[in-house]
């Protein structure tokens, strides 16, 4: 099977070219720079924004999994927002004209969205069906709906794209765990063995995850799902609050204390990590609906569980 990656140099495009790669898929990787050298992995110059000769790859491959876009893990400053913006709406955009022109196009197009797009909420978890999109919720700061803005308009253009020969999903993805380097749990297992891994701001916020191995076998399990399109949630079936979340952390990694932080503090930190406060504050309580509807299985349903499976497994490096 080929599969084409735009923008797979990133942490989840490493996780899945590998992974992809080791078991006999041709892989290509779309970058906008120079990257390590990966084992059965084939880089392709694109800029992102417009055709060339990368889109040559495209035709004749069998799965498209566009990656692309500017990490959301940095200050929300108004350069970094336009740019988080025009990555994605202009990947998406350009992969769609590929595939739109392919003589032999891709049978399935699955496109990277996030589950920042449900409501920030306690009382519900959010759904496919029955989750209510965020934009507008009460008591949370305005610039929130940014994000939503930002995956709605990122979810249209792959709707929008005329590929009639082509399946599409929207890969609505919570934070993925994996001991790959630049990650939500790197992140967070740096923080905890600082003895800084207590409740953020009370801790009460939803915190949605998946696990690298269940992200890979669901990506596979909707390239091969032919009934299987639109918007997907790719979140563990148990979201829990940060605090027990952290707590598990804490266990797993045998840490006994971990400080709890104050809404502002938060702040600080975010400030000094130069990330935004949003990640850490927003409840993000997203169930995968239609995966479990579709009869797919996690093989780690639970956190505690998934902590100490990757606290086994050694960091990896870049390069």
């Amino acid at each position: 099977m080929k599969v084409v990656i735009p923008g797979g140099t990133g942490h989840l495009g490493r996780v899945l070219s590998r992974r992809l790669a080791g078991r006999g898929d041709e892989v290509v990787v779309l970058t906008r720079r120079d990257a390590p050298a990966e084992p059965g992995v084939r880089h392709v110059r694109w800029d992102g924004r417009a055709a060339g000769p990368w889109t040559a790859e495209v035709d004749g491959s069998d799965v498209v999994l566009n990656l692309a876009g500017r990490s959301v893990n940095c200050r929300y400053t108004r350069a970094n927002l336009r740019e988080m913006w025009n990555s994605r709406i202009d990947s998406a955009r350009v992969v769609g004209g590929a595939i739109e022109h392919a003589g032999r196009p891709p049978r399935v197009w699955l496109q990277m969205s996030t589950a920042t797009i449900y409501a920030h909420r306690y009382d519900a978890p959010n759904d496919e069906t029955t989750g209510v999109l965020g934009g507008g919720e009460p008591g949370v700061p305005a610039y929130w709906a940014y994000s939503v803005d930002l995956a709605r308009a990122w979810e249209r253009e792959q709707e929008v794209a005329a590929t009639p020969r082509t399946r599409k999903v929207a890969l609505r993805t919570a934070m993925v765990m994996s001991p790959e380097p630049g990650g939500a749990f790197e992140m967070l297992l740096r923080l905890t063995r600082l003895g800084l891994g207590g409740p953020v701001a009370g801790g009460a916020q939803y915190l949605s995850w998946i696990h690298e191995d269940d992200l890979v076998r669901a990506i596979d399990f909707l390239a091969g799902r032919d009934d299987l399109r639109g918007p997907v949630n790719l979140a563990a079936p148990e979201p829990l609050p940060y605090k027990d979340f952290l707590r598990a952390l804490r266990t797993a990694a045998g840490v006994p204390f971990g400080l709890p932080a104050t809404r502002w503090m938060a702040e600080l930190g975010a400030f000094a990590l130069r990330s935004d406060t949003e990640l850490l504050l927003k409840s993000r309580r997203v169930v995968p609906g239609r995966l479990l509807d579709a009869g797919f299985a996690f093989d780690h349903p639970e956190w505690p569980a998934a902590a100490e499976d990757l606290l086994r497994r050694p960091l990896r490096t870049v390069g």
